[in-house]
Formats: structure tokens, sequence, C-alpha cells
């Protein structure tokens, strides 16, 4: 039917509001909450989703117990190197006294702790790859819905570079949130459990100051201290750089789609000589992510030096720091080594802003583009609903009514003004006007794609209605795909596709139907309207509007086409756009176009070429 929508998505409930949802989230955090909610709690997966996040979860809590567990072996291990106890320290190695005693050596813990984490990572990446489905069909859909895709384009409302915004972005938020937040719970835990232990090994210390105070576990509270001055320090140096990544994936993500232009249109390009254009056009475009880079450079040298020297200085640290207490023989060797770890382990858990500071600034810079892709999406389709004065809706008659439709350019500048015609079932119709009348902006109404202007269009329930533009569509894929686009293919189809190739004067296709290539770049321009008139003939269109779609085409082939089309689908109401008389004569009328006064009239046409018209 003209101007329906495309479809609906295929499972109901699929996060048809998600982008709504994010576009009025506020905050980071919420827009986040906003993209995970409906997947881990609305989704058909839900179930599977939230039982793999517990595993994985809990498989963290079983890492941080067994790396408590390690830091005690540690203490023993050099307590025994350190007492020369040569029986404690292989017992400690391996040993098959019992069970407990096997776990709990060194190659024990090793092996389960060496278990758990490949597979705690296997299934984190399970659960990455599902929820990145998820999502992208999430995303694709609602930019495919009610023609939003081509809306943004017409009114250049929001994002540039959508495909990015869906396959680089989504995967690069599904898998940073599962590990950005996977590890924050791991941290946590291995805060809590580590401060205990260090909490019990470090000992008091007397601050000379008011007669003396004392200050119990110190290395805990000295492990605080270090930790927020140097979370503090890196976000005040490099703050900078969430500006930075959002900007140089955005110039990357531009640059990369210039060089698939090129591509495309390499033809074009080299029948102009227009390599020095796209040379400049290229350079342009590196340039930005050139001088972009160089600050991502500069902001991410300066947080390298505090990083770097805030790691160094924590290897040490503790150690001396406890350094007095071993020398005067308060602790052993061991528990010099096992506080060491379990400062790290704490100093690590509270520097978890620092270590991932980077990583957290290009997430933040995901969300942002997820985000204002969203928001993009939403004022397309606010445009659309608000804005759309031409009413195209299906009625129960058979003809195509166009009631006092006026037609406005996207600024408001009139095009066509009071149109008012019936198109029956059976006409056939070439409209015609000079340059720049509206020709094909008219078409574009009768698709239910122009939503510029007022009146209304009623259109023919259940016809099927095929609009054939000048440079047809050649889905990337099989010719058996792009001949039957955007019907899928069956089984019995084949004969049909050669004998319509055949028809088509492209009988040097019919043995290529499994061949898959990119038919816009393989076809002539000719080659690929020929293969669009097969194509109508393979679909049988009862409505078929035709977009100067033989342009490409000597006159005899135009002609065969049209005289084909005519005979195949006897029954078929046509609509054209052309100017060679000899397309003319295949129509029983003409719909002119004054392009200053901006009216289309209706007058009839004289019989021609042996009564096809």
């Amino acid at each position: 039917m003209i101007g329906t929508a495309e479809g609906k998505t295929a499972k109901t409930g699929r996060g048809r509001d998600l982008t709504r949802k994010i576009a009025e989230t506020g905050h980071v955090l919420g827009k986040v909450w906003a993209l995970a909610k409906p997947y881990f709690l609305k989704s058909e997966e839900r179930v599977l989703a939230l039982g793999l996040l517990g595993v994985i979860v809990g498989m963290g809590f079983f890492l941080v117990w067994m790396s408590k567990n390690l830091n005690s072996w540690n203490r023993d291990f050099y307590t025994a190197l350190q007492e020369k106890d040569a029986a404690t320290f292989w017992r400690l190695l391996l040993s098959f006294d019992s069970l407990e005693a096997l776990f709990f050596s060194w190659v024990g813990l090793v092996v389960v702790y060496l278990v758990i984490a490949v597979y705690r990572f296997w299934l984190t990446q399970f659960l990455t790859i599902r929820w990145r489905r998820w999502l992208t069909d999430v995303y694709f859909s609602d930019w495919l819905r009610d023609r939003t895709y081509y809306r943004m384009e017409l009114t250049h409302t929001g994002t540039d570079n959508p495909e990015q915004r869906i396959e680089q972005d989504v995967a690069s938020f599904t898998q940073r949130t599962l590990s950005l937040g996977l590890g924050l719970i791991m941290e946590v835990a291995t805060l809590v459990t580590f401060t205990v232990v260090l909490w019990n090994l470090s000992g008091s210390v007397t601050l000379p100051v008011m007669g003396g105070i004392e200050v119990p576990a110190y290395m805990f509270w000295t492990a605080i201290l270090y930790a927020v001055l140097g979370s503090w320090l890196t976000y005040r140096i490099g703050r900078p750089l969430v500006r930075v990544n959002f900007e140089l994936e955005r110039y990357n993500a531009d640059f990369r789609y210039r060089m698939v232009r090129t591509r495309e249109n390499a033809e074009s390009i080299a029948l102009y000589s227009g390599e020095a254009q796209e040379r400049g056009r290229l350079q342009q475009a590196f340039g930005r992510i050139y001088d972009t880079y160089w600050q991502y450079m500069t902001y991410y040298k300066r947080l390298t030096w505090l990083t770097v020297f805030y790691s160094q200085v924590a290897s040490i640290f503790p150690v001396v720091m406890q350094a007095p207490r071993y020398f005067s023989g308060q602790i052993p060797f061991g528990a010099l080594t096992q506080t060491a770890g379990a400062f790290a382990q704490v100093q690590s858990s509270l520097s978890w802003f620092v270590d991932n500071f980077t990583i957290l600034a290009d997430w933040k810079a995901v969300v942002d583009r997820l985000t204002t892709f969203s928001d993009a999406m939403i004022e397309a389709r606010r445009q659309q609903h608000e804005e759309s004065g031409i009413e195209v809706a299906p009625h129960p008659g058979r003809e195509l009514a166009i009631r006092q439709v006026n037609v406005h350019l996207p600024n408001g500048t009139p095009l066509l003004r009071d149109i008012d015609l019936t198109i029956e079932p059976g006409d056939r119709l070439v409209l015609q006007g000079p340059s720049g009348s509206g020709k094909t902006t008219l078409f574009r109404v009768l698709a239910g794609l122009w939503p510029f202007g007022s009146g209304s269009v009623r259109t023919p329930a259940d016809s099927h209605v095929l609009f054939v533009p000048q440079k047809p569509y050649m889905p990337i894929g099989t010719l058996r795909e792009a001949l039957l686009y955007p019907r899928t293919p069956g089984a019995d189809d084949d004969e049909a596709l050669r004998a319509a190739l055949t028809a088509c004067r492209l009988g040097h296709l019919v043995t290529r139907l499994d061949d898959v290539a990119n038919w816009a770049m393989s076809l002539s321009p000719g080659e690929q309207q020929r293969l669009a008139f097969a194509r109508a003939l393979l679909l049988r269109p009862d409505w078929l509007f035709l977009d100067e779609a033989t342009s490409a085409l000597d006159e005899a082939t135009e002609e065969a086409m049209y005289r084909i089309v005519v005979e195949r689908l006897p029954e078929a109401t046509i609509v054209s756009i052309a100017h060679r008389p000899s397309v003319t004569g295949f129509h029983r009328g003409r719909l002119v176009i004054d392009k200053e006064a901006g009216t289309v009239t209706r007058q009839p046409l004289e019989p021609t070429l042996g009564g096809y018209a």
C-alpha cells in the first residue's frame, strides 16, 4: 500500500521506547540504566541475562576469596623461606596429604583460580555478545521504523554516521559497561576482604602531636589517603580526555565515511578526474583527526606522568612503611610480604578510578554518542508527526485520489499548489514538467515520504505498489536477492528470474544468480535500470511508478522495456516521469506541471505505437 510503514519490529516489547527513555534522561548513569534495564529486566532474554550476570558476579566473589587465600599462602611461604623450613616450603607448593591440603597448596590454588578466571571471562564475553545483539536490533529497528532514517537525512536532523553509532558504539558500550561494572563489583569485594586483612596486619602508629596520638591500622588509612589523592589528581588532569575522545571518534567516523563515498562513486570520480579534489577532502578530514589526536597525546602524556609514578610508588610504598616494624623484629618477613600484598589489593581497589579513567572517559563519550543518536531519532519522529501536513492513508476505493494537496520545500517555500487529481486503476500517465518543477517530489508525496505541505492522498487499500527511481537500489548480496528486492527469494523462483532477465536484455546474467557482488558497482547504469524492470516483472505490482527509470537507456531499449511492461502487466496502473516521445507513446494521458504557477493539470494523449497506449 502506498505510504504504509515499513513494518514493526519482529518481537513486541523489544525496547520500542528505549531511545525515548534515553533521550529523557540527563545524568550519564541514568542513561546507562536506561540502556541496560530493558535487556536485563524486560526483554525476552532477561532470565538468561540475569542468570549469566549472577553466575559471573558469583565467580568474581569466589576469585576474591581465592586471592585472600593466595595472600595467606604468600605469608606462610616466605616465612618458611626465612626460617629455612624445607618441609613446610615443599608442602606449600604441592601436598597430597589430604584434599584440603592439596586445595590450599600453590598448585591447587593456582589451578582452581585459573579455571574460574578463564570461564568467568568466557561467560562475560557470551553475555556481552548477546546483549550487543539485542541492543543493536533495538537501535537499527528504531532507526528504520517509520522511515526515521529517511527523515533524518531529509532534514539533516541529528547525528553524523548513524552506522557507526549502531555498529561500533553499541559494541563498545556493552563491552565496557560489563567490564567496568563487573570490575567495580570485584574491586568493592576485594576492598572489603583485604581491608580486614590489612587492618589486622598493619599495627598502629603514634603521631607526635598533642602529646602523641595513636592511629590504629595506619596502613589502611595510608592506603585510603594514597588512593584518594591519586583519584583526585587523575580527575583534574584527565578530565579533558572525555571531550577529546568524543571528537576523535566523530572525526574518525567522518574520515571512514568519506573514503566509503569515494569507493562507492569510483566511476563518477574517475570520469571527472576528480582525484585531486578527493585527495584534498580526505586530507582535510584526516587533518581534523591529526589535530585532535595531538590534543589526545598532550592530555594523555600528562595523565601518564601521574599514573606511572603512582603505580611505581605503590609497589614500594607499603614495604617502606612496614620496614621499621620488620627491622625491629615485630613482624616476620612473610607478614611483611602479606602486608604489601594486602596494601596493593586495597590500594588497587581504591584506585579503580585512577586505573580506569581513560576507559571511563571513552565510555562516557560512547554513552553520549548513543544518547545524541537517540535524541536525533526522537526529534525526527516528532517533526514527522507534528509537521506531516499531507495525510496519506488507504481507503476502500480502487482509485488514487489526490485532494487539495499543497507541496512545500523543507524551508517552507511553496512548490506545488492545489493539486486535485484522480488516477483510476489501469491508467497509464506520464508526468512532465521542466527541471526543478517538483516531479520527483510529487512521487515522494504519493509514497508518503514527503511531509511538507497540506492536503490528503487516498490510496487503494491492499494494493501492491512499486516505485522505481532513476537510480534503483542494488543490495549487496546474490543477484537473486537483488532481482527480488524487497521480497525474500524462494526456492522455486529461478526459472522466473531467468525469464525476466532474458526479457529485459540481461541474458548474460542468467548464470550468475548465486553470485555475490556489489551490483551497484558491477553493473552499468543501463544494466541496473533494466534489472529494475525485471524486478517489476517479477514483483507484479498493481501500481507502478517510474521516475525517469529509463534515462540511461537508448531509445530502442527504452521502448523495449516499456513494451514488455505493458504487455506483461496489462492490469497495472503506470505513472512515469519521462520526456522522450518513445516513452510518452505508451501512456494514455499526461500530467503537466507548470513550474511558475505550481499547478498540475491532466491532458489526454492520442494512442500511438501500435495501440499500446
